[in-house]
């Protein structure tokens, strides 16, 4: 029991301590950054700023003053005079706050702490309008116009007094627009625009006759320059087409030198490969000579040895007949040495005999070819008008043959007749015969004689030749 009375009375205390807490939390009141909190009642006016304090029920009060800035239009719905008596319409900017400072926050809770915001922009956009008519009177057009920061520093300072004794202040004064019905504004423009694009028409022409000058001297300029550089091209090209005709006449020179060595050289190689042909060809013929020498010295040195083996070999088998069969012996080796000195002998004159026929007959055969052909001359000589006829009469067959070919290629003729005298085959075999008639113009074509000429120069049968004089006669002889 007693343990259930501790837990119970822990538990109501713990209780307790959290309803002082939340009753605690609802009487604290925090003021933001961005407000001041008016506490009032039994221990007076408080003003709390970025902190809180703690309001006693029923004896203290709370409000928030906001501390944030206050932006609204400036535009009086009446026209403004200016100076000048000219009337214009403003529309300008206004950023307003609240002071930081206690007094200003106390004064500024007195006249707008119950008052809605609109109502509180209202009262203050009257003071601001009030004090812009009053600086606009003091200044002219064109003084609103061209400096507007003169205009809102004036209203700063001028609205600086009556700001303080409502704990307001004015952070800037910005005029937005500046616009008069009767056009004065348009028109004072005019003539800065006139002078100006006077001026801008003098700086354009001046800028163009600076241009227009510089333009010239440039072209001059790059005139001379082009003339001065086509010069010394000319020149440049002149020396380079100097120095390139040196060049190659120089090269043309040393080409012919080359050349001329060259062709030196090669004539003297060429002259010594044939010095040295003819030496290897004679060292040749010399090496064959020496060669068929060493070959009869050893076909003697091997008959030499085989009448050696064999007087050895009769000499061991025959003691007893050596006499004998060494008379033998040496009477069959004298024989065999005649027998191959004329072998060798004969085996000469047969090719020497060879030799010399083989010439007589090629002299024989000259010879006979030349008499063939003076007989042949002779007989040519001979020829008279019959023979000749006969000669052209012979070769007809051959021409018609040939001029007939073409025909053998034909596989089928078909012959359309026409009537008349050549009509049919005849006219195939009377065109073939006035081509062959064309034989004798065609030979005075590729002869270029006519056949008159060479039948008036031959002789008549029955015409003897005529006989040569005396100094042909001499000559054939």
């Amino acid at each position: 029991m007693d343990m259930q009375k501790v837990i119970v009375i822990g538990g109501l205390a713990v209780l307790a301590i959290f309803l002082l807490f939340g009753v605690f939390a609802r009487l604290y009141r925090k003021a933001g950054p961005h407000e001041a909190l008016i506490v009032y009642g039994l221990r007076g006016t408080r003003v709390i700023v970025g902190g809180g304090a703690v309001v006693t029920p029923m004896v203290e009060t709370c409000r928030g003053l906001s501390l944030e800035l206050m932006s609204f239009d400036v535009a009086p719905k009446q026209d403004l005079y200016t100076k000048q008596g000219v009337a214009v319409t403003v529309e300008a900017v206004a950023q307003i706050k609240v002071k930081s400072d206690r007094e200003s926050i106390l004064t500024a809770s007195e006249q707008f702490l119950t008052k809605a915001p609109d109502e509180r922009e209202g009262l203050i956009r009257l003071v601001m309008e009030g004090h812009l008519r009053g600086i606009i009177g003091q200044l002219t057009v064109e003084e609103i116009v061209k400096q507007p920061e003169m205009v809102g520093d004036r209203m700063r300072s001028t609205c600086a007094e009556d700001m303080n004794k409502m704990g307001l202040e004015v952070i800037s004064f910005t005029i937005k627009e500046v616009r008069d019905k009767n056009e004065y504004i348009t028109n004072m423009g005019r003539p800065d625009v006139a002078r100006i694009r006077r001026d801008a028409d003098v700086a354009t022409a001046e800028a163009d006759r600076d241009t227009a000058i510089k333009r010239a001297e440039a072209a001059r300029e790059s005139a001379i320059a082009k003339a001065k550089a086509d010069q010394e091209r000319v020149l440049a090209e002149t020396l380079s087409q100097a120095k390139q005709a040196e060049a190659q006449r120089d090269l043309e020179i040393k080409k012919a030198e080359y050349l001329e060595s060259v062709k030196r050289q090669q004539a003297q190689a060429d002259k010594a490969y044939e010095i040295q042909a003819n030496v290897m060809q004679q060292q040749v013929r010399a090496e064959e000579v020496t060669i068929h020498q060493v070959e009869k010295e050893h076909e003697v040195k091997v008959l030499e040895a085989e009448i050696q083996r064999r007087e050895r070999e009769l000499m061991a088998t025959v003691l007893k007949q050596a006499e004998f069969e060494r008379k033998k012996i040496e009477t069959l080796a004298e024989a065999e040495k005649t027998r191959l000195v004329m072998e060798a002998e004969g085996r000469a004159s047969a090719i020497r005999t060879q030799g010399e026929a083989e010439a007589e007959i090629i002299f024989k055969k000259g010879e006979a070819e030349a008499r063939a052909m003076n007989v042949k001359a002779e007989a040519y000589q001979e020829f008279n008008q019959a023979a000749i006829v006969d000669k052209l009469i012979g070769s007809m067959p051959e021409v018609v043959r040939a001029l007939a070919a073409p025909l053998a290629n034909v596989d089928k003729i078909t012959v359309i007749s026409t009537g008349g005298d050549a009509a049919g085959l005849n006219k195939v075999t009377g065109d073939i015969t006035k081509m062959a008639a064309q034989i004798p113009a065609l030979f005075e074509t590729l002869s270029g004689m006519p056949l008159n000429d060479l039948f008036a120069k031959v002789r008549t049968i029955g015409e003897k030749a005529p006989k040569p004089d005396d100094k042909s006669k001499g000559v054939g002889a």
